[in-house]
C-alpha cells in the first residue's frame, strides 16, 4: 500500500493526519480520475455522526466540484448504505466518512467503485498518485462547467426498504434491545426492526458528535448484556460506528459472536440448499469451533487473511454467498456487496424465527474455544515479523500449547498495534502465554 491508503480508506486523526485540506484533494482527484470515463462523474458521499464528519464532508464535496463532479450527500447513513445506494443509482463512486469502531477524534475516507464494492488497489494507487503530485495539473472548469452538490437523505428510506425486503419472515412475539452505538445506524436499525413487527428497546440513539462508540456498540456490550437480561428480550443487537457490522446478546445476557453467527446462517443457507459448495469463507482469526460446527454439518471453511476485503476478493472469485470476521463484519453475497450490520442482524433474527427455538439453544450450534487477544500498542509496526526474539516467543508459546489450541500474531490495519492472540482449551493457559508474548513485542516495538 502507498502513503495514504491502509487496509481500510485513508485514516487519521480528524483536522490533524486528515484535514479538510486532503478531504478536498481526494475529492478533485477522484473527480479526475473517474472523469476519464464520464463527462460530471457522480459521487454518493455518507458519514457517521463523528463531529469532524461534516467538515470533512463539504471539504470532499467542494473538491469534487472544484474539478466538475456531482455531489450527492446522504448525511448519516451506515457504509453498505452508500455502497447499495451507488450502485442502484450507477454513480462513479461511493464515498464514506468515518473510522468505524475507532473513537471520535478519529475520522477516515474510503470510496466504493460504481459496483458497490471496495475499489481495486490499482485504482486507490492511481488516486494517491495524484493527491501527491508536486504540482495540481488537475482540471478547474469553469462557469457551467463547475460541479453541483445535490442533499438526498430522504434516499436512506430506500436502503431501508432494501434490507427489510431481504428477510421473508416476521419478528413479531421478539422483543429485542437494540445498542446503535451513537453511530450511523441509530435512524435506520430501529426502523428495520419494528417494520417487521418486533417490540424493540433502543439504546445509544442520540448521537452528539462526540459520544460515538463511547462504552457503547459492538466493542462494549456490557451495557447491552444488562440490558437484555433488565427486559427479559430475547435478543440483543449492538452496531458499531458505521453500522457494517453487529454483534449478537442472547437472552440470558451471553454473547454471541460473529463467528456463531456465521454458523447459524451458514446452517440455514445450507439446510435451504443456498450456500454454494456448503463452503463458508472466514479469516485465519476465527474460532476452532466454527471449524468444526460446518465440518460437522457436512460442510467446508475456506480460510483468508484478516480482513473483509480478503474475505470478499474470496466469495467474488469462487461466487461464495457467506463469509465474514469473528467481529461480526458478514457479507451475504446475495445481498451485499460489503459487509452490512443491519442486514446482518435480520438474517440473524430471520434465522431465530424460523428456527422456533431460543437465541442461546441456536448458539450451541457452535462450540467455541476458549481465546485471548491482547492489542499492544508500538511505536512502528515495521519489522516485528523479523525480530528473533519476537518470533522466539512465539515458537515457545506454540510448542506449549501443541496441537490442541494456536498462536496469532498480526499488525492492525487501521492502528498502530500489533495483536496477540492464542487459542486452546485452558484460558489460564493461554493468558500467561499470551501475556509472555506481549511483553517482549512491548519491548522490542514499543
Amino acid at each position: 500500500m502507498g502513503k495514504l491508503f491502509g487496509t481500510d480508506g485513508v485514516r487519521g486523526v480528524a483536522n490533524t493526519q486528515l484535514t479538510a485540506e486532503l478531504a478536498f484533494k481526494l475529492g478533485r482527484a477522484a473527480t479526475t480520475l473517474f472523469g476519464q470515463e464520464h463527462a460530471e462523474p457522480v459521487f454518493y458521499i455518507g458519514r457517521d455522526t463523528r463531529i469532524s464528519g461534516q467538515m470533512l464532508e463539504a471539504a470532499l464535496a467542494a473538491g469534487i466540484c472544484s474539478a466538475g463532479g456531482k455531489a450527492v450527500l446522504l448525511g448519516v447513513v451506515p457504509t453498505p448504505a452508500v455502497a447499495y445506494l451507488t450502485s442502484k443509482y450507477s454513480g462513479q463512486a461511493g464515498v464514506v466518512i468515518s473510522a468505524s469502531h475507532n473513537p471520535y477524534p478519529d475520522n477516515g475516507i474510503k470510496f466504493f467503485a460504481g459496483t458497490g464494492y471496495k475499489l481495486p488497489d490499482a485504482v486507490e494507487e492511481k488516486l494517491e498518485e495524484l493527491v501527491l503530485a508536486e504540482t495540481d495539473t488537475m482540471p478547474r472548469p469553469t462557469g457551467e462547467a463547475i460541479g453541483t452538490i445535490l442533499h438526498h437523505h430522504d434516499l436512506i428510506k430506500e436502503y431501508i426498504d432494501y434490507v427489510v425486503s431481504t428477510v421473508d419472515c416476521r419478528f413479531e412475539g421478539l422483543k429485542i434491545v437494540l445498542d446503535c452505538a451513537e453511530g450511523a445506524a441509530y435512524e435506520v436499525a430501529p426502523v428495520a426492526l419494528k417494520r417487521l413487527g418486533a417490540q424493540v428497546v433502543v439504546l445509544h440513539n442520540k448521537p452528539n458528535g462526540t459520544n460515538i462508540n463511547a462504552n457503547c456498540g459492538s466493542t462494549h456490550m456490557e451495557g447491552l448484556q444488562q440490558a437484555v437480561r433488565e427486559h427479559q428480550a430475547d435478543l440483543g443487537i449492538a452496531h458499531d460506528g458505521d453500522a457494517d457490522r453487529c454483534l449478537a446478546v442472547d437472552e440470558t445476557g451471553t454473547l454471541v459472536d460473529g463467528d456463531q453467527m456465521m454458523v447459524i446462517c451458514a446452517l440455514k443457507l445450507m439446510r435451504q440448499g443456498r450456500l454454494k459448495d456448503n463452503t463458508l469463507v472466514a479469516t485465519v482469526m476465527s474460532n476452532i469451533g466454527l471449524h468444526q460446527a460446518i465440518k460437522k454439518a457436512g460442510g467446508k471453511v475456506l480460510i483468508t487473511q484478516v480482513g473483509d476485503r480478503y474475505v470478499l476478493e474470496a466469495m467474488r472469485e469462487q461466487c461464495y454467498a457467506l463469509g465474514g470476521e469473528q467481529s461480526g463484519h458478514i457479507i451475504f453475497g446475495d445481498h451485499s456487496t460489503t459487509g452490512d450490520g443491519v442486514l446482518t442482524a435480520l438474517q440473524l433474527i430471520s434465522a431465530l424465527t424460523e428456527s422456533g427455538k431460543k437465541m442461546s439453544e441456536l448458539a450451541k450450534v457452535m462450540t467455541r474455544f476458549p481465546q485471548m487477544l491482547v492489542n499492544i500498542r508500538v511505536a512502528t509496526k515495521d519489522g516485528w515479523q523479523d525480530n528473533a526474539r519476537i518470533a522466539g516467543a512465539i515458537a515457545d508459546g506454540e510448542q506449549e500449547l501443541g496441537e490442541d489450541g494456536r498462536i496469532l500474531v498480526r499488525p492492525s490495519g487501521t492502528e498502530p498495534l500489533i495483536r496477540v492472540m492464542a487459542e486452546g482449551p485452558v484460558l489460564p493457559e493461554l493468558e500467561r502465554i499470551v501475556k509472555q508474548i506481549a511483553d517482549v513485542v512491548k519491548k522490542e516495538q514499543g
